[in-house]
């Protein structure tokens, strides 16, 4: 990724201040038992999140949570993951789940593609509150987004969006990876194209542009000037889903 670290980003102070803020938040809303409990997809972000945890409140109080929707082609990545971390993990298939859901769904309405494509994250987040519910001490479920994907929507609402905690959201994918291979996380790992696993797409070729040149836009290194149809796409992007960040609107009733 051309000029990473341009702007002087010190991931090492902000990965330290990241562990911190996660002990404080285990501090103040958990028991000294309590698990994180984190989807592991074997990407940058749950990688580096699972990592920041570790780091935190050591591995035994760290669960990853796998949850391939029948085959799933990478799922070595995952396993790669919790075996460079060295935590305890689960393995929940929700293709069963996803498909009689769906299938559900489309005997009484005919299925379009958003419903097709956000209804399994929606489904892994149940599984990872029900894992949280059942492990000893209970668990306080980690949120994976980062900045950059907020910023245009690239998460699902009730989805990978939720969460107990959310360690990334104010960090963009070049930070990340910053941080990632400051810990030292093996390489194939921060640093796997991310894709969605449905078109054959990378996420970028979906988005229609960079991270690399979303996050530069976002920490104001380019006003994009040079590109007013990127700048007005990203804009756009970030208006149409600025609900998924938002609390839910809630009509005020005063006696």
């Amino acid at each position: 990724m051309e000029d990473k670290f341009a702007y002087g980003f010190d991931a090492a102070r902000v990965c330290e201040e990241a562990v911190e803020w996660i002990k404080k938040y285990f501090a103040e809303n958990a028991s000294e038992s309590t698990k994180a409990v984190i989807g592991i997809s074997g990407g940058k972000d749950s990688s580096v999140a699972a990592a920041l945890c570790v780091k935190a409140l050591g591995k035994e109080r760290v669960i990853g949570v796998l949850m391939p929707r029948g085959e799933q082609a990478d799922i070595d990545c995952s396993r790669l993951l919790v075996s460079h971390l060295g935590i305890k993990s689960y393995e929940v298939n929700i293709g069963a789940a996803a498909d009689a859901l769906l299938a559900g769904v489309g005997g009484c309405v005919p299925l379009t593609d958003q419903a097709k494509i956000n209804t399994p994250p929606r489904i892994r987040m149940s599984a990872l509150y029900a894992v949280a519910a059942c492990v000893e001490g209970g668990g306080r479920v980690v949120n994976t987004c980062n900045l950059s994907e907020d910023r245009v929507g690239y998460s699902t609402k009730f989805g990978d969006s939720a969460g107990d905690f959310s360690p990334m959201a104010y960090l963009t994918v070049t930070e990340i990876l910053a941080i990632g291979e400051y810990l030292g996380l093996p390489d194939e790992l921060v640093h796997k194209t991310p894709i969605d696993g449905l078109c054959g797409k990378t996420d970028e070729e979906n988005l229609g542009f960079t991270y690399a040149e979303l996050d530069r836009y976002i920490r104001g290194l380019t006003d994009l000037s040079e590109k007013p149809e990127l700048k007005a796409k990203i804009d756009r992007m970030e208006r149409l889903n600025r609900h998924k960040l938002l609390e839910m609107p809630k009509f005020k009733y005063y006696e």
